[in-house]
This record gives structure tokens, C-alpha cells and sequence, in this order.
């Protein structure tokens, strides 16, 4: 067993049980801690954040499932769960299994089968981080695409920045890459290994603002909230400007002092992250206007870059247009098809009004809709809406079209969306005005979609 060794939480309201397993438990060198109903599991889960559970089924005031249910549901990443029960019955084995219980012990236990199923689920889950961690790792080698005198000074600024733990607000127009310059400042920080939790800030109602922020305590529960979840790691404010008066008052405080209190919670929470914080809108004149603290924008304004947009480094277009093709050809298994030297030509010296954004999304609707090996001169200008003849795409049947009708209104409606984002500059407000939709419908609509904002 290595010095630190798995930490492990027994839920069980019988004491004689609930002993006997920790003990053995804890001369087979883990560490373990106790509780004796579900309300007390809920606080040594968030208080221990164990790398097991124990978990009895018929408890006083809340089952086992139930509670397995209720960690299931929330966004918390949730660790093996061994349910133990001396009335067991298939329906509860099955009912266990499928909200994600590793396994399912009945009493009296077999001492052989517990410490061999605690062994295999620590097992199973030390192989899940593994693998979880291949993923981490495949992230964090992702770097803005471009080898042009502006990329790289910006990247060189970032890899300076990234031995500092100042704030950085990343200043430029919707669509030119902010959060992926942040997630590159924070690969390249001794906080690689830990969370980046990104926030699209105008998203988030007001009304939510706070929970959604600093989390909550009510009836015995812990949520935690962005900036606990980023313990360790960084939290990007996408787009700080939408963020309401009351959070920015509490972000304020929680940033001075390093620490918080949830909503309904009487404890302070002791919070160590990095902040990045980006915006296209001038902070300045938010401040000017009285609808941003000037205390925060200090504060958040440490070191401000500015991300260049895509039409002042038109010689990464034509490596941008390779990666997002392969990109749609590996992930969304789209057919190969490439860009003529022409089309290439034609779109280094097209202005971008939307940014990296716009680029991505154009590669995205020619290979959807279009047809053939070659992305041809004409076909992009109509794509580009720069061309009368618009025979090329209207002529050849979207892909979407032999979907089942559910999956071919979702393409349609994230296509639809994206071109209006890119025309409107990324503005949400005007979004909703062009294609006449309810700006908190819409926020749904994006989010259900997973269009970035």
C-alpha cells in the first residue's frame, strides 16, 4: 500500500457492522471514515471526498438508493459504490447496477469477497483515471493553430505569463479563440495537472448567479459551485462583461480574501485558483457606464493580451482550414473532401468578420453540404454569401437530409444558429433579434446544442 493510500467512507447504520468493516478495512492499510445515515454520508463525502463508498441500502431517514440516485444526478464526478444490504433481492441488485454501483454485496459479508471487490473496484477506477488522464494529456498538447509572427507572440507572452500566477484578461472579437489561448496559458502552468472550468458568463441567469458561482448548503447537501470545482486549476470568465452586479460584488470579495461562503452556508470555503477573464467588449467603458465594478476590473486586469483577429495573420488560413477538416473527417466522420489552392488563395484575403469562428464553421457547412473530393473557388464564395450563382450547394442534397427527422432539425437548427452568430458578431442580444427568438429560450437553444458563446 503506498503512503497515501485510498480513503474509503462506510455508510452503514448498524454500528456493529459499520466497525467491524472499517477495522478490516483499515488493517488492510486504507483509510477509512464512518457514517451512520445518509445525512451524515453527505457530509463526510464532501468533507473526505473519498475513492470508495460502502453503502448500506435500508438506512433511517434516506435509502441507499435513493441516495446512490441523488449522487448519481448531480454534476459531481462520483466515485466506485459498493452497495451492501442483508435483505437484498434482484430488484435492488438491478436498481443499484443501473444508477452505477460497482457491485452489490449481501450480509452477512463474506470478509474474501469485500476486500477482493474493494481491490477490483479501486483497481477499475485507478485504470478509468488513466484513461481519463490519456484525454487530459491528448488536451493538453492542443495549442492555437498558426506558425504567423502574431501567433507566436502571443503564445510567447502566455508561456512568460504561465510561470506567474497573475490575472490575465484576454481581450479581442467574438470568434478569434479566447478560451483556447486561456486553456493553452493554463497547460503551460504548474496547475496543468488540475481542473480548467470554463464559464460562459452571460449565460448564466442572474437569479442563479450566485449558486452557480459559489454553491450552496441546504437540508444537510453540499453543491459546490465554478470556483470549488476549479480548486486547484483555472476558471476562465468567458465574456466577464455579462456578468451581474451581485456576483461581481461576491467574485470581488471571494478574490480579495480567497475565500467564500456557499449560499445558505456558515463555514468559510478556503479556495485556491487561477483566474482568467476575457472580453470583447471595451471593460473600460463598462466601468465609464457604471455596469462594471472598477475594484474588479483591477483586479481582474493584472495583464491584459490581446488576441489578434484572424484577418491580421491571414497566412495561418490555409493551415486553420487543414485542421478543422481533419478535424470533422476524425470526430464527426464527415466525407474527405479539401480545399482547392484557389479557395485557399481566396479565403487568406477574405476579412473574417467572424473570426476562427466563422472559418470553422464554413469548413463545418461545406462538408456537410457540399459534394465531391475538391472545395472549389465558387462553391466557398457561395458559401461566403459573395456570389449570385448559388447553383453548387443548392444543387446537391444535404447530408442531413437521410437523417431521422430529430437528428436532421438538430443539424439544420446548429447550422442555422451559427451562421446568424457569426453575422451578428457573436452578440447573443442581436442573435435573438435576427431570428426572432426569446433571448432565455435561446440560451437554451445554444446550450442544448453546444454552440459556444
Amino acid at each position: 500500500m503506498n503512503t497515501k493510500s485510498p480513503h474509503i467512507l462506510v455508510v452503514d447504520d448498524e454500528p456493529d457492522i459499520r466497525q467491524l468493516v472499517s477495522e478490516i478495512l483499515e488493517d488492510e492499510g486504507y483509510q477509512v471514515s464512518m457514517a451512520e445515515h445518509a445525512a451524515a454520508a453527505r457530509l463526510a463525502k464532501d468533507q473526505h471526498q473519498p475513492q470508495l463508498i460502502l453503502l448500506d441500502i435500508w438506512m433511517p431517514d434516506t435509502d441507499g438508493i435513493t441516495l446512490l440516485k441523488e449522487w448519481a444526478a448531480s454534476n459531481q464526478p462520483l466515485c466506485p459504490v459498493i452497495m451492501m444490504s442483508g435483505h437484498g433481492s434482484v430488484e435492488s441488485a438491478v436498481e443499484a447496477t443501473r444508477l452505477g454501483a460497482y457491485d452489490f454485496l449481501e450480509k452477512p459479508l463474506s470478509l474474501a469477497k469485500l476486500l477482493l471487490t474493494v481491490e477490483r473496484a479501486l483497481e477499475t477506477s485507478h485504470l478509468q483515471r488513466e484513461n481519463a488522464g490519456l484525454k487530459q494529456q491528448l488536451m493538453l498538447d492542443i495549442e492555437p493553430i498558426g506558425k504567423s509572427a502574431v501567433i507566436e507572440r502571443t503564445k510567447d507572452q502566455l508561456k512568460r505569463l504561465s510561470q506567474h500566477n497573475a490575472k490575465v484578461l484576454l481581450v479581442g472579437e467574438a470568434g478569434v479563440g479566447k478560451e483556447l489561448f486561456a486553456h493553452y496559458l493554463h497547460n503551460n502552468t504548474s496547475r496543468r495537472e488540475g481542473p480548467f472550468i470554463d464559464v460562459a458568463v452571460g449565460s448564466i441567469f442572474p437569479e442563479n448567479s450566485a449558486v452557480e458561482f459559489f454553491g450552496k448548503e441546504e437540508n444537510g447537501k453540499v453543491y459546490q459551485g465554478l470556483l470549488e470545482q476549479a480548486q486547484g486549476g483555472t476558471l476562465f470568465l468567458g465574456e466577464i462583461a455579462g456578468m451581474d452586479a451581485e456576483t461581481q460584488t461576491r467574485l470581488l470579495s471571494a478574490l480579495e480574501s480567497s475565500s467564500f461562503l456557499r449560499v445558505g452556508g456558515s463555514e468559510s470555503v478556503r479556495v485556491d485558483v487561477r483566474i482568467i477573464a476575457s472580453t470583447r467588449e471595451s471593460l473600460q467603458k463598462e466601468v465609464n457606464a457604471r455596469r462594471f465594478r472598477q475594484d474588479l476590473y483591477y483586479m481582474l486586469n493584472e495583464v491584459s493580451i490581446e488576441i489578434a483577429p484572424l484577418r491580421k495573420h491571414g497566412e495561418d488560413v490555409p493551415e486553420l482550414l487543414n485542421f478543422y477538416v481533419d478535424h470533422f473527417i476524425n470526430v464527426e466522420k464527415l466525407p474527405f473532401r479539401k480545399f482547392t489552392i484557389a479557395a485557399q488563395n481566396y479565403l487568406r484575403n477574405y476579412t473574417w468578420p467572424g473570426n476562427v469562428r466563422e472559418l470553422r464553421n464554413l469548413v463545418q457547412r461545406l462538408m456537410i453540404l457540399g459534394a465531391g473530393d475538391d472545395i472549389e473557388l465558387n462553391e466557398t464564395k457561395t458559401a461566403l454569401g459573395s456570389n449570385s450563382d448559388k447553383s453548387l450547394i443548392n444543387t446537391s442534397i444535404p447530408e442531413f437530409f437521410n437523417f431521422p427527422l430529430k437528428e436532421a432539425r438538430e443539424h439544420f437548427e446548429k447550422s442555422y444558429l451559427e451562421y446568424h452568430f457569426e453575422k451578428t458578431g457573436g452578440s447573443v442580444a442581436k442573435l435573438a433579434a435576427a431570428v426572432g427568438m426569446e433571448r432565455t429560450h435561446l440560451y437554451r437553444k445554444l446550450h442544448s446544442l453546444k454552440i459556444k458563446l
